[in-house]
């Protein structure tokens, strides 16, 4: 589907989007004491979810359960839904809100879905599992100038390069 606007309006500077990234991780630190991130919004989002239909299992699990009656009671939460209403807004406002998925044109629709969808399970699991997400490791740690993060930082962005290499032909049809 096309853009549901006839001309989009340029994307935005990145140093200066950069500079702002950079101001609203100081002011998280400052006013809250704690950096950014994602999934931990989201795993609280989804502990409150099953509360809904399960709430005796999800007090009585070790991980949902230590957080207590109100898992949404956290700045992560409404971190994670004020960026996804900015972004919305913003996409609306810049006119370049589209609806479709992008693959190429001799990906089938299924395959791209399946992987989408497997690829962001396995990311929110090992972000679970380590204890924070990529942007919470790469920004607040990096931030915070903890060695681990900033290796982490650099084989995040090798291994995106070296991604795409591997499946840059998939794109070219």
């Amino acid at each position: 589907m096309k853009l549901l606007f006839k001309e989009p309006k340029p994307f935005s500077n990145p140093y200066i989007a950069g500079i702002f990234l950079g101001l609203t991780l100081l002011a998280s630190f400052l006013i809250l004491g704690a950096g950014l991130g994602a999934s931990g919004g989201l795993a609280r989002i989804s502990a409150f979810l099953e509360g809904l239909m399960f709430p005796a299992h999800v007090a009585a699990t070790e991980y949902f359960g230590a957080w207590g009656k109100n898992p949404l009671n956290y700045y992560l939460v409404f971190m994670l839904i004020g960026v996804f209403i900015g972004g919305l807004f913003s996409a609306i406002f810049s006119r370049r809100i589209s609806i479709g998925v992008e693959r190429g044109n001799t990906g089938p629709l299924h395959l791209r879905l399946f992987f989408a969808a497997s690829g962001g399970v396995l990311s929110g699991f090992a972000a679970r599992l380590a204890g924070g997400c990529t942007s919470g490791q790469a920004l607040s740690g990096s931030a915070l100038l903890l060695s681990g993060s900033i290796v982490f930082l650099v084989c995040v962005f090798a291994g995106g390069f070296a991604t795409a290499w591997l499946v840059r032909r998939q794109w070219n049809d």
